[in-house]
């Protein structure tokens, strides 16, 4: 199918699939987090695309849905099972925040870094830890960009409140590591669906270093698929990966007690083109770019299953999106 046509039959996709939800839903499905049935695109070697469906592994119902939905649109479909795509962790009687993985096992940077550049450990004062994505200027003034779960962390949070750098799950401690305080972010509310997670830190010391790890990367793109691409994480450094599906929509995120659950549209997929994950937990926030340099997102979310490898999937949200969000530009 070519773009126009994979568009069209998304949409009958996603139609069909709210009328087949509607029948076959268990109660204990939806209890345990919704359907959790995304739906978008899938780019093939050819230039086409197909259908790209995930559903949520251990969810016989939602399983038998995506299965009718990939027979109703015919061959051109790429379906794949995933875990609980989360920046959280699972708990058998709750979802319960993930601390990052710890810093003894993190290859990434997870110490005191001067002056600040990408890839770093970063968190709110109240956070554990998350990754510095990219440096940012609104109103002429330079700030830190990751996700607004890295840098503010919940509904309680406000301007001004410290950020520090490293995150307190690798030692940083306000009295010796803030590095900025919160300035903005796009607020999440469990009732409607989003399409970003990002927020930004007004930076103390606006001296920082914007080139680590390829040179400063201002330019931005639109994912079409198919992309090979990178990122620089907190928890696992520098790893490669292609996207794997693009516009994908009802991607259903773990966000712990006080959000919940929240459902994000137009979404990118990103799977490990090595034999490790793409991401781990920590690499939140981390920016997400092709291998001539140009940014696609800003890495969120991920799973602990699927992928050509097993490792899992992970999820981005456009990077225009999240600058258009925050007022921001790429510094």
């Amino acid at each position: 199918m070519d773009h126009g046509t994979a568009r069209e039959t998304k949409a009958q996709a996603v139609d069909y699939a709210r009328e087949l939800s509607e029948q076959v839903i268990r109660p204990s499905d939806v209890a345990d987090g919704g359907p959790a049935l995304a739906i978008g695109l899938a780019p093939q070697p050819d230039g086409s695309y197909a259908l790209a469906v995930r559903y949520r592994l251990g969810l016989p119902s939602v399983r038998s849905i995506a299965r009718k939905v990939a027979a109703e649109v015919g061959t051109d479909v790429d379906i794949r099972r995933t875990g609980r795509i989360s920046t959280l962790a699972d708990d058998p009687a709750k979802v319960r925040p993930r601390p990052p993985v710890i810093t003894a096992h993190a290859v990434g940077e997870t110490g005191r870094t001067r002056p600040l550049r990408p890839g770093i450990s970063i968190a709110h004062v109240d956070v554990t830890a998350g990754t510095l994505g990219a440096f940012v200027q609104k109103a002429g003034v330079v700030h830190a960009l990751s996700n607004y779960h890295v840098l503010a962390g919940s509904p309680q949070a406000k301007v001004g409140d410290l950020v520090l750098q490293p995150g307190p799950a690798d030692g940083g401690r306000a009295s010796r590591d803030r590095v900025g305080t919160l300035a903005a972010w796009e607020e999440l509310d469990p009732d409607r669906s989003a399409t970003v997670d990002c927020a930004i830190a007004l930076l103390d010391d606006q001296e920082v270093n914007p080139e680590y790890p390829v040179g400063r990367i201002t330019t931005t793109a639109v994912a079409l698929g198919g992309e090979q691409v990178a990122k620089i994480g907190r928890t696992t450094s520098v790893t490669r990966g292609r996207v794997t599906a693009i516009e994908l929509d009802n991607v259903v995120v773990g966000y712990g007690e006080e959000l919940g659950e929240i459902s994000f549209d137009n979404q990118i997929e990103v799977e490990s083109t090595g034999s490790g994950p793409f991401s781990r937990g920590g690499d939140s926030g981390s920016l997400v770019y092709r291998a001539d340099g140009v940014a696609l997102g800003l890495l969120f979310a991920g799973s602990e299953s699927g992928g050509e490898n097993g490792t899992g999937l992970t999820y981005i949200n456009p990077i225009d999106a999240v600058l258009d969000a925050l007022g921001v530009t790429l510094v």
